[in-house]
């Protein structure tokens, strides 16, 4: 059963009564469904008013959920934290195999990604799959689109993205100063990701299961790599905390 507009509202009405205690009275709260390319919500404050956005995935989400989400979002206006119980109802139900669908429909139809391209400057991203795809996945692996990032990213040195079908690589690694091993490893990784889609196991999603892994070491210079990785960020860390 869809909740009314009514019914929502006053979900965020409770939740604002609760979280300021009377410290104050209750504006003006208005929400809405919202087409987000992804699964957010926004909440903010202007002029004694309340306007609220909730992904319009959340449409027909179950009251309990609702509410939870009224709550973690009236605490976030308040920089609060809500409780664990609304946390995890929020988190038990993004995760549910239909919801992720429905987030990558989302992405497919309504996002867009950056391609740039695979040629680097000392790097070509598609040699190296297909050099890669040939040794280790018997040429199995449909070449998905491949780029090298916009910008030199530490935080994610590669990335697979499903719903675009792409690959992305960190244009930090397009050196002369990485070995083309490193580079290799990072993109089989993402290889990988296409090969071992993500399994819904006890109630959440699980990334590197036990196949992948497996895999992951049977790459030729894994070790090597394992280290020269921890070694690299460690560096990058240091030298633009020295640059700041």
């Amino acid at each position: 059963m869809l909740i009314s507009h009514k019914r929502l509202t006053s979900l965020f009405v409770n939740a604002y009564r609760q979280i300021v205690r009377g410290r104050r009275s209750v504006p003006v709260i208005e929400v809405e469904f919202y087409p987000y390319t992804e699964l957010r919500h926004t909440i903010r404050e202007r002029s004694k008013h309340v306007y609220v956005r909730i992904s319009d995935i959340f449409y027909d989400a179950p009251l309990e959920v609702h509410r939870a989400l009224a709550y973690i979002m009236v605490a976030i206006l308040f920089k609060k934290r809500a409780s664990e119980e609304y946390n995890r109802i929020y988190r038990e139900y993004t995760r549910l195999p239909r919801i992720r669908r429905a987030r990558s429909r989302v992405r497919r139809r309504r996002g867009y990604k950056v391609i740039l391209t695979a040629q680097g400057h000392y790097y070509n991203l598609e040699t190296m799959f297909e050099r890669l795809n040939r040794r280790y996945f018997g040429g199995s692996i449909k070449k998905p689109a491949l780029t090298w990032s916009k910008r030199n990213t530490i935080s994610s040195l590669g990335n697979h993205d499903p719903e675009h079908n792409a690959i992305t690589i960190s244009r930090v690694l397009d050196s002369a100063s990485v070995p083309c091993w490193f580079v290799e490893y990072i993109l089989y990784h993402e290889m990988l990701h296409i090969k071992h889609p993500p399994r819904f196991i006890n109630g959440r999603y699980r990334y590197h299961t036990k196949d992948f892994e497996a895999d992951e070491r049977r790459f030729l210079h894994y070790k090597e790599a394992i280290r020269w990785y921890d070694r690299f960020i460690k560096r990058q860390t240091t030298s633009r905390r020295r640059a700041a």
